[in-house]
């Protein structure tokens, strides 16, 4: 693991990742049953669109390694990786002691992404930090986060991003901001592209991932 500032990256064909947590996913009609299709969903959107970013020259990935989007397209950079190597995944963590603000279920993953990265990152480098509001005698920061996302819009030309319209106070909103003010290219979509898709092909997840392979490509459009 390096410090940030030892990134190699070539910013032109770098796409970084933000969006939203599983917990923030509400299920197709609201209704439980189908929280599974909904998720599902959401994963096979986002890995159209890393699809799409390959077919149009990006070669470097970067994670922020958050739970859910961030780790779930991290895994997927991981599997394309296998069948062609140009392909590169560069991890970025806001400290290095974010993993015991993780989920269980998501430290086994968090671990695989982590191991697989052709360059792991991070923007904080003192051993003890930890988020949170600065108080005195506590060695807290709550820019973590906010400096790890900055610094990945910084080394990409173009963002993913899982965003659902009203998420104003989210990491995500902050990021996508900054990201527009800088100039960078926005892909994204959100629960009611989701739903979309849902209804159109009923909850059926290989109609839906059929459906996805006819998309246009998104990287193809202007700005």
């Amino acid at each position: 693991m390096l410090p940030a500032d030892e990134i190699d990256v070539d910013i032109a064909k770098a796409v970084c990742f933000t969006g939203h947590r599983e917990t923030s996913i509400v299920p197709f009609g609201s209704k439980p049953l189908y929280r599974n299709i909904t998720v599902r969903t959401v994963q096979l959107m986002l890995c159209r669109y890393i699809d799409m970013a390959v077919e149009q020259g990006y070669r470097d990935f970067i994670s922020g390694l958050a739970m859910g989007t961030d780790l779930w397209a991290a895994k997927y950079v991981l599997a394309k990786k296998r069948s062609d190597k140009r392909i590169r995944l560069i991890g970025v963590m806001p400290y290095l002691l974010h993993a015991k603000r993780f989920a269980a279920n998501y430290r086994e993953l968090l671990n695989e992404v982590e191991n697989g990265t052709d360059q792991l990152l991070t923007t904080n480098t003192d051993p003890e930090v930890v988020y949170g509001k600065s108080r005195s005698g506590e060695n807290t920061s709550p820019d973590l986060y906010k400096v790890r996302n900055y610094f990945m819009a910084d080394h990409a030309s173009a963002v993913i991003s899982f965003f659902n319209e009203g998420s104003f106070k989210s990491g995500t909103y902050q990021t996508l901001n900054y990201a527009i003010r800088e100039g960078r290219k926005i892909r994204r979509f959100g629960l009611d592209d989701v739903y979309a898709l849902i209804e159109e092909c009923g909850p059926d997840i290989e109609s839906i991932r059929r459906r996805l392979t006819f998309m246009e490509n998104v990287f193809e459009q202007p700005y």
